[in-house]
């Protein structure tokens, strides 16, 4: 068999995409990278510059992206025959030819790799190379720790229904909240009802050219791009931490 190798490429600034992810995109001679249709695509993008010349790119175009909801039964069926239709492709591919596929942040925390590395077991040697979240690089871009002591993070998909978010939030420490674009105005109104509207941050494109860092409350609800993340940071969870336990 041959090998897919996914390269993690980070939050968004190539300078903190990891070295053995660097050699992997510099040496590959075949390139897969999911985009939208029409766009150039982000991990493209990360990468601009770094390919050597008469590398094969394949474009991995997904059929729908906010068209949908993700829970409507069309949206399952033409993502899933997509994915299915990439891992038969990347896997007659690499039975000649090593190929690297580019994924933003870490391929294994909310990645679109996950659905092609669960098709392509027993195919083709598949290989992953961890990358830095990008939830990471926005809570950094705050210059804050997102968490203090013993808090529990708690991650979120924005396109949760309104009162899990409440709920969820309400019994969170420290909160990163994803996949919020126009989900925003649900999140605020969430956040607001928990009791965390005023403690919360929107990132958007952390660590990329254009970043914005604001208070969410301060935010109008419909400005928001895809590329944004909402953070709340943890205060700690035993108001009697000792002095060595407690921040300096």
């Amino acid at each position: 068999m041959g090998r897919i190798l996914c390269a993690g490429l980070g939050p968004g600034d190539p300078d903190l995409i990891s070295l053995r992810a660097d050699r992997a995109i510099r040496g590959a001679s075949h390139v897969a990278y999911f985009r939208k249709a029409g766009r150039a695509g982000q991990a493209r993008r990360m990468v601009d510059g770094m390919l050597r010349p008469g590398v094969v790119e394949l474009a991995m175009e997904y059929p729908v992206t906010t068209e949908l909801p993700f829970d409507n039964p069309d949206y399952i069926r033409l993502l899933a025959g997509f994915y299915d239709g990439w891992a038969d492709r990347l896997a007659a591919l690499a039975a000649d030819h090593e190929i690297v596929v580019l994924c933003e942040g870490d391929p294994f925390l909310y990645g679109s790799f996950m659905h092609l590395h669960s098709r392509l077991q027993g195919r083709a040697v598949v290989e992953v190379i961890p990358g830095i979240p990008g939830m990471a690089g926005c809570w950094n871009a705050t210059g804050q720790p997102i968490t203090w002591g013993d808090d529990v993070l708690t991650v979120l998909m924005g396109t949760l229904p309104e009162q899990d978010l409440v709920r969820h939030a309400r019994a969170a420490d420290a909160l990163v909240i994803m996949k919020t674009g126009r989900n925003l105005p649900k999140v605020r109104r969430a956040l607001s009802r928990a009791g965390r509207l005023e403690a919360a941050w929107l990132v958007e494109r952390g660590t990329m050219p254009g970043q914005r860092i604001a208070r969410l409350a301060e935010v109008d609800g419909a400005d928001c791009p895809y590329f944004a993340i909402v953070i709340v940071h943890g205060q700690g969870r035993r108001p009697e931490r000792s002095a060595a336990e407690a921040p300096e």
